[in-house]
């Protein structure tokens, strides 16, 4: 599934930017070699950093 259609990042690749260590979806972006353009994925890309953020929150308990 497509995350970013501007750009053509896939939710793959969002999780893969995650997993290095992206904390913000600026960060999403510079690790898939792109920029913003119309920034509707922008919110998708932090509901996934949230549900990693609690991932890890639970995973730590």
């Amino acid at each position: 599934m497509y995350v970013c259609n501007c750009n053509g990042i896939r939710e793959r690749q969002v999780r893969a930017a995650i997993q290095a260590g992206a904390r913000r979806p600026a960060e999403i972006f510079k690790a898939c070699d792109s920029k913003p353009q119309c920034a509707r994925c922008v919110c998708d890309m932090r509901q996934m950093l949230d549900e990693q953020d609690e991932a890890l929150k639970y995973a730590a308990e």
